[in-house]
Parts: structure tokens; C-alpha cells; sequence
């Protein structure tokens, strides 16, 4: 081979696997922000049947209704429009159920 045969295939290697490298880090970098997050939130509602996890869920549900206790106001007004349509909209399916 004569030397400039040698520097184009050698520009070649270090080209391809800089794009090579490049690549790896895009589909590393893109997983980790895209992928794991759903993921790591799939697993966790998977888990739902682990005993110490229903209990951390259980000490997370008391501190939320502790805290919101402590709010003068606990709903925005759109939430209380939403939840009040919701109860009269069941109570409504109750009371028909009730006549049939």
C-alpha cells in the first residue's frame, strides 16, 4: 500500500468510529430520557403486589390528605365544578338503580 492509501484508510478508521462512538452516546443519552423514566414508572405499578410498597404508597396517600387538610381551600374551583358533575352524576345511576 502506498502511504496515501495508508492516510485515507486510516482517516476512514478514526471517521468511522467517531461516528460510531456518536452514535452509541445519541441511543445511550436518548434511553436514559425517553425510555427509562416510563419504564422505572411501569415497574413501579408493577410492584403494587410488594407488601412494603403498598405501605409506602399507603404513607404517601395519608401525607398528601394531611397536608391538604392543613389548606384553607383544598380543590382549584375547576376541580370542585369536575368532582361535583362526577357526585351528581352517580348519584343520579344510584337512585336509578335503586328504582329498577
Amino acid at each position: 500500500m502506498s502511504s496515501n492509501n495508508k492516510n485515507k484508510y486510516k482517516s476512514f478508521l478514526i471517521k468511522l468510529s467517531a461516528i460510531t462512538i456518536a452514535v452509541i452516546i445519541v441511543i445511550n443519552v436518548s434511553y436514559n430520557l425517553l425510555i427509562a423514566d416510563k419504564i422505572e414508572m411501569i415497574n413501579k405499578v408493577l410492584m403494587l403486589s410488594n407488601k412494603e410498597t403498598i405501605d409506602n404508597f399507603k404513607v404517601k396517600i395519608r401525607s398528601e390528605i394531611k397536608d391538604g387538610l392543613s389548606k384553607e381551600k383544598i380543590l382549584t374551583d375547576e376541580d370542585a365544578k369536575i368532582l361535583y358533575r362526577f357526585y351528581s352524576k352517580i348519584k343520579k345511576e344510584l337512585l336509578s338503580a335503586e328504582n329498577n
